[in-house]
């Protein structure tokens, strides 16, 4: 796009329009009007948030590929976000749901590391022109997004070198095979007692759980106060201080004594960015910095990842789609070898269908649906998709990173 044809150029004007665009979509996905209930019912909010910032794109109201928003979102808020996604996990709790969710959890996060590289060797071996090039990268992106979440699959982005006209083609393969799946999920849950009676699966320990979440909830969430925000923004900027004061010593000296390295991304800058942000996030849900959860760090965590995932936007074709009708076919195949390796799984191990499909959103759908299937189940069982979508969140980079090595080696 020639800047001549660009109609706003100023950063604030377009961060300005971003936050407008994201207060309204939330605004009204969230409304009880019955027109905007029956809209998002088929149109997902997060698609908007990327689409609309693409339109403007598209249109030359603003110049995405010219702006300086992705990359202060990019450095500063992501690894933010990261953080304050991390911060909440509870690894006690998590092993309290029993074994049988975190096998299918792990089930579901090993379905997509290496449904992606069969999917592309299956389908490389019909379209091997279509589907050769940096399609492999371009994949990394939607296994940093169905492990993890939106952080992570800008996190690979940048990581594996993701040009913006092939991740315009994966964020909506990502966000369409993602919402169909969801959307059997759904079906799933409504005869979630039909499928646990067929399998013969024990259910009473969903029981036992669901007391256990509200009681949680009953105790420890609180209003936040402005020494606590203070304390969750401290808490968020410090780590990404950190982390890019060690991600620029690291990735020089590995540079340095191991060039060959190179193509495993561990000369990057942003890829340490990402892990030390990551780990450090990891390491502090085991202090009493986890209790800032209750407080909404992982709120003000998501509120910088949908700001990352509008200017992500910002770079996005909205007809790059039409060059790559095959990827749909690769994220469709990728999506049943996933699918398939949960069900396969539930009926060896008896596991009940909540577990099924909770563990499988939170990988692929994250913090942000993950609870809506949660929900679909029982309301106050809600939580446990966040839980799990918050684990999702601490292995994405790194099961998004293996799969990324995989994908390289078998592609055509």
């Amino acid at each position: 796009m020639q800047e001549s044809a660009v109609l706003i150029t100023n950063d604030a004007v377009v961060l300005g329009i971003l936050a407008t665009i994201l207060g309204v979509v939330f605004y009204t996905s969230h409304s009880e009007n019955r027109y905007c209930k029956a809209f998002y019912k088929y149109i997902p909010a997060l698609l908007l948030c990327y689409f609309i910032p693409s339109l403007f794109n598209s249109f030359g109201i603003i110049d995405g590929e010219g702006s300086a928003l992705y990359k202060v979102a990019s450095r500063y808020l992501l690894p933010a976000s990261l953080v304050l996604l991390t911060l909440s996990v509870d690894f006690k709790a998590i092993l309290g749901l029993g074994p049988k969710a975190l096998i299918m959890f792990l089930t579901g996060t090993l379905g997509i590391i290496i449904g992606g590289p069969i999917a592309l060797t299956l389908m490389g071996t019909i379209f091997p022109q279509e589907l050769g090039g940096d399609v492999w990268r371009g994949m990394t992106t939607i296994a940093g997004s169905w492990i993890g979440g939106g952080a992570n699959q800008a996190a690979m982005k940048e990581v594996f070198e993701v040009q913006g006209d092939i991740f315009s083609v994966m964020i909506t393969v990502d966000v369409i095979v993602a919402n169909i799946w969801m959307a059997v999920l759904l079906w799933i849950a409504s005869r979630a007692d039909f499928f646990d009676k067929a399998n013969g699966a024990d259910t009473s320990g969903i029981k036992f759980l669901r007391e256990k979440i509200e009681k949680y909830q009953a105790e420890n969430s609180r209003i936040p106060s402005l020494t606590d925000i203070m304390l969750i923004v401290a808490v968020a900027f410090g780590v990404v201080g950190l982390s890019h004061a060690m991600a620029d010593i690291i990735a020089p000296w590995i540079e340095q004594v191991a060039p060959q390295l190179a193509m495993y991304s561990l000369t990057s800058s942003f890829f340490w960015l990402v892990v030390i942000a990551t780990t450090v996030g990891l390491i502090l849900s085991l202090t009493k910095a986890r209790n800032l959860e209750a407080a909404g760090a992982s709120k003000i965590g998501s509120a910088f990842l949908y700001i990352l995932v509008a200017t992500i936007g910002m770079h996005m074709d909205i007809t790059a789609i039409l060059d790559y009708p095959h990827m749909f076919l690769v994220g469709l195949v990728w999506m049943a070898i996933h699918a398939g390796l949960l069900l396969v799984v539930a009926k060896l191990i008896k596991a009940p269908m909540f577990y099924m499909a909770v563990g499988s959103q939170a990988n692929v759908g994250g913090a942000a649906s993950a609870p809506v299937v949660a929900a679909a189940f029982h309301p106050s069982l809600a939580p446990v998709g966040v839980l799990l979508a918050v684990l999702g969140y601490g292995l994405g980079t790194y099961g998004a990173y293996i799969c990324g090595l995989l994908l390289q080696q078998v592609a055509p």
